[in-house]
C-alpha cells in the first residue's frame, strides 16, 4: 500500500479495493466459524471397538439414579436402578459437545440444552434428535468393562 501524500488520493469504495465493510464482515465470519467449530464435529466420540475390554469406571463411583462422566474416554456411565449399569458416549448428538452433568435421571448437555435419559440414552429434550450411542458393558470385579 502506498503512503498517503499530497498527490495521492485514497481509493473510493467501488474502485476494486477491499472496503472496510468487507474486512469487518469477513472477520466476523471467521470468528463465528471458530465458535461453531468449538461445538461441532464428532468431539472425539470413541467406538465400542476402541473401548472393548477396557475398564471405564468403578461401579462404586456411579450413584444410583444418576451417573458419572469420564471425560478422558468421553463416556458417561449411569446406574438407573441398584446394580443396573449403562454406558453411553458423552458426546452430544446435536453438535458434538461433551455432556456436562447427570442429575435427576437425565444426562445434560451444557452447550444447547439437550437432555438424555439415563436408562437408554434416548432424547428427553432437544435440540438433539438422536440418542446417545450405548456401549455394551458388564460389571467385572467391581469395575465397569466394555464388552
Amino acid at each position: 500500500m502506498e503512503p498517503m501524500g499530497e498527490n495521492v488520493m485514497p481509493r473510493a469504495a467501488g474502485d476494486g479495493g477491499i472496503g472496510r465493510r468487507a474486512v469487518l464482515c469477513g472477520g466476523a465470519g471467521a470468528v463465528g466459524a471458530t465458535v461453531i467449530a468449538g461445538c461441532g464435529g464428532s468431539g472425539g466420540a470413541k467406538s465400542a471397538q476402541d473401548l472393548k475390554g477396557k475398564q471405564i469406571a468403578e461401579a462404586a463411583d456411579v450413584p444410583v439414579g444418576g451417573g458419572k462422566i469420564y471425560g478422558d474416554e468421553k463416556v458417561v456411565v449411569t446406574q438407573p436402578a441398584q446394580g443396573e449399569f449403562k454406558a453411553f458416549t458423552a458426546v452430544c448428538t446435536h453438535q458434538g459437545c461433551t455432556v456436562g452433568s447427570v442429575r435427576n435421571g437425565i444426562i445434560h448437555c451444557p452447550c444447547h440444552g439437550s437432555e438424555f435419559k439415563i436408562t437408554d440414552g434416548s432424547v428427553a429434550k432437544g435440540p438433539a434428535g438422536t440418542p446417545l450411542q450405548e456401549y455394551p458393558i458388564q460389571v467385572k470385579d467391581g469395575g465397569i468393562v466394555v464388552t
